[in-house]
């Protein structure tokens, strides 16, 4: 038997890496691993021999308890908190965190920055969110379903965008920036949706307390704060208080995002002059050299405060985004849906979303399927011609009527933000859990079957109306918003 040469194994390997590496660059990556994980969540809740430990583990309390000397509990923290809240209240948080920040740059330098660029997208996000509200509303009014209404308003940006870039150049470029900057306002309105009507009961103390903390980080900023650290501790504590006050703690993220500092600590001119100071000293190191070895000892030194120089010029804000981003899309994100997306199917009804409305309980599943399938394609479609007609916005430009209502029909894809929502819904004084947890279980899996319809609608409409039309990426100038 002849052995494979040791440089073959070498030369699998690299190519391995860069493949690896080339896949976690491509927009829909994140999709796919989120979509891997519900298939293997969905195998673990129903698999006989897998689905007690999966719930087992979720169900995992998380606490620690403070006891006294005399052997009593004096303080459990943090309370109620199990592997499934530790997910869906803390890691959570960071996703929150990283919208909050992408949510800020858009308004401040992307596409929410002025009101031409805004306008058509945000009262277009406002059409999607109001319509799906609408339509659950219609189907379940006067029933224990009734509060779920939030579940199909959301839009996921990273299965809309990721379709998007799969179509290729079938979509103008203008209507690809249309819906990435509706998807951004629609995770505000969402964001907005949660902490006013998906908290629970507010304690007016502690939340007086966090909103002290948060004037103090406010004037932090205002005095011109720039070292990220220094952030952390207030974070840490204004999640506490929210944990505690009734107001769900991953809104601390998008609070905390809004006050992280969008200017560097140097300013361009410090760059250039301590980079020139740096380049200088390099060049003067090179006699140091021992055969020729690079760096020597010096130019190690001039290296590591180049380093410095340039992540001190980049703002911090900008630095967390780019260093929270693919933590978000691969780990914590596949972490919640492995949590979230494992329904056990006590029930193959669950899946017919079309089944007769309960006067007790309504119909969970119609309500989210009409909302997303419908409602949003709908509500876009309309809010953005009443734009249109009374001249407050403008038809992104190679774009007509059909092709966007086909890019709207991909807003009707929810999948982690009505997930989400699904997990906050239904419960309250008097509802007993085990309706709770069905409910949940039916917006759950009918926010997968409908965001998949969603998507599978969009692209079809797409192929369609575009035909063998093709907006190359040459024209993606004209295409842009004008500022």
């Amino acid at each position: 038997m002849e052995l494979i040469p040791i440089h073959w194994w070498r030369k699998e390997f690299r190519n391995f890496r860069i493949s690896r590496s080339s896949f976690f660059k491509q927009p829909w990556a994140n999709g796919v691993v989120l979509l891997a994980c519900v298939v293997v969540a969905m195998l673990l809740a129903n698999l006989p021999f897998t689905k007690d430990i999966y719930h087992a583990v979720l169900l995992t309390e998380m606490t620690a308890n403070i006891i006294s000397p005399g052997g009593t509990v004096e303080w459990v923290f943090p309370h109620g908190m199990t592997v499934e809240k530790f997910i869906n209240d803390i890691l959570m948080v960071v996703f929150f965190f990283t919208v909050g920040l992408e949510i800020k740059r858009e308004i401040v330098c992307g596409e929410l920055s002025s009101f031409k660029k805004a306008i058509l997208p945000v009262i277009a996000a406002f059409g999607g969110v109001l319509v799906p509200a609408l339509l659950f509303t219609v189907v379940n009014q006067g029933t224990l379903a009734a509060s779920g209404w939030g579940i199909p308003t959301a839009t996921d940006i990273a299965f809309a965008v990721g379709i998007l870039s799969i179509l290729g150049d079938k979509v103008p470029i203008s209507l690809k920036v249309f819906l990435t900057a509706l998807a951004i306002a629609d995770d505000l309105v969402a964001i907005l949706v949660v902490a006013i009507f998906y908290g629970g009961q507010i304690n007016l103390p502690l939340l007086g307390i966090a909103s002290l903390v948060i004037l103090f980080v406010v004037l932090m900023n205002r005095l011109g704060e720039k070292r990220t650290g220094l952030y952390i501790v207030p974070a840490i504590t204004v999640w506490f208080l929210f944990y505690y006050s009734g107001i769900h703690a991953t809104m601390s993220g998008v609070v905390m995002a809004m006050l992280i500092p969008m200017e560097a600590r140097y300013s361009q001119t410090k760059f250039q002059r301590e980079s020139r100071r740096i380049y200088a000293g390099l060049k003067s190191s090179e006699a140091d050299r021992i055969d020729e070895v690079f760096p020597s000892t010096r130019e190690r030194h001039y290296l590591r405060e180049l380093s410095k120089l340039s992540v001190r010029t980049i703002p911090p804000s900008y630095r967390l985004e780019h260093l929270l981003n693919p933590i978000v899309n691969f780990i914590i994100m596949p972490i919640f849906a492995l949590a979230n997306a494992g329904v056990e199917i006590k029930d193959p009804s669950l899946f017919n979303v079309f089944r007769a409305i309960d006067p007790v309980t309504g119909s969970v599943g119609l309500g989210i399927f009409l909302g997303l399938v419908l409602g949003k394609p709908i509500g876009i479609t309309l809010a953005s011609w009443l734009a249109i007609r009374f001249k407050v916005g403008a038809m992104p430009a190679k774009a007509n009527w059909p092709m966007l209502f086909a890019v709207a029909c991909l807003g009707g894809i929810g999948f982690t933000m009505s997930i989400f929502v699904d997990t906050l819904s239904f419960a309250g004084p008097g509802i007993d859990p085990e309706i709770t947890h069905t409910l949940r279980d039916a917006g759950k899996i009918a926010v997968l079957l409908s965001s998949v319809c969603a998507g599978v609608l969009g692209s079809l409409l797409i192929s369609l109306v575009s035909g063998k039309k093709s907006y190359s990426a040459e024209s993606r100038s004209e295409a842009l918003p004008e500022n």
